[in-house]
C-alpha cells in the first residue's frame, strides 16, 4: 500500500463535471448560493445541493450563512492552487490552444484566479517583477528583495503587514493558459486590490474576466518597464 494520505476520494469528487464545474465556478472567488452553482452545472439545485454536502465534507468548500440563504465558496487559496494546477495539467494534455470565442480571448488576457491576477497580464507583471529585481527566485522559493520591499511601498502596498498575515506571502502560480508563473499568496493578491483601487482594472461581473482599460494597462506597463516591452506568448505544446 502506498505511504502518504490517500488521494483517491478527493480525486473523485473534482472529477465528477458537476462538481468540477461548481469549483471552477468559484474559482472567481465569490461565494455563491446553490442555485447560482446549479444554474452555472446546468443541473437541478437538488442535484447540486448533494454535490456541494460532499464537497464540503472533504473540506474542499466553506459555507456561510446569511439570513435563509447559504453562500458557498472555496476552503482557500490551497484549494484553488490545486484547481488551477490541473487546469494546467488539462490544458498541457489537450496538446492543443483551446478553441476560442471573445470571452476565451478575455480569459487568457486577464482573469481572477481566487484572489490574484493571472492570464497574460498576470504573467506580464511578474516577469517584470523579476526582471526589475523587486523579486528573486532561489531554491528557496520565491522572495522579496530590499528593493522590492520599497518597490511595493511606493505602490501602496505594506509588505510588512502581509508578512505577519497566516497565509503564504508569496509564491510562484503556473498559469493554465500562458503556461509561465504569476504571482499569488497573499502578496498576489494585494497586488490586485491596488490594481482595483488604483482604477486600472475591474471584474466582469458574473466572470473570472479581469478588464483593463486602456490606460490602466499603459499604466502596468509603465510599472514593469515602459509600454515598449511585451507581454510574453503563451507556451506551445509538442510532442
Amino acid at each position: 500500500m502506498a505511504e502518504g494520505p490517500n488521494i483517491v476520494r478527493v480525486a473523485a469528487l473534482i472529477g465528477d463535471n458537476a462538481r468540477a464545474a461548481a469549483l471552477s465556478t468559484l474559482m472567481s472567488g465569490c461565494a455563491l448560493t446553490a442555485t447560482e452553482l446549479a444554474d452555472n452545472a446546468g443541473v437541478t439545485r437538488q442535484t447540486m445541493s448533494s454535490h456541494l454536502a460532499k464537497l464540503l465534507g472533504a473540506g474542499l468548500l466553506h459555507v456561510v450563512h446569511q439570513g435563509r440563504h447559504r453562500y458557498y465558496r472555496l476552503a482557500g487559496a490551497d484549494v484553488a492552487q490545486l484547481l488551477e494546477s490541473l487546469m494546467g495539467m488539462t490544458a498541457i494534455a489537450e496538446d492543443q490552444r483551446p478553441r476560442t470565442g471573445p470571452r476565451d480571448h478575455a480569459l487568457r488576457k486577464a482573469r481572477i484566479c481566487y484572489d490574484h491576477l493571472a492570464g497574460e497580464m498576470g504573467v506580464y507583471a511578474f516577469h517584470g517583477m523579476l526582471e526589475n529585481g523587486v523579486l528573486r527566485e532561489g531554491r528557496g522559493g520565491l522572495r522579496l528583495t530590499d528593493h522590492g520591499q520599497l518597490w511595493f511601498r511606493q505602490l501602496g502596498i505594506d509588505t510588512d503587514a502581509l508578512a505577519r498575515t497566516k497565509r503564504t506571502f508569496c509564491r510562484a502560480c503556473l498559469d493554465w493558459s500562458a503556461r509561465r508563473d504569476h504571482l499569488a499568496g497573499a502578496l498576489g493578491a494585494a497586488f490586485l486590490d491596488r490594481i482595483e483601487a488604483l482604477g486600472w482594472a475591474r471584474r466582469l461581473e458574473n466572470s473570472r474576466v479581469i478588464v483593463f482599460s486602456d490606460s490602466g494597462e499603459r499604466s502596468l506597463r509603465n510599472l514593469m518597464g515602459g509600454e515598449d516591452r511585451e507581454p510574453e506568448p503563451p507556451i506551445r505544446c509538442v510532442r
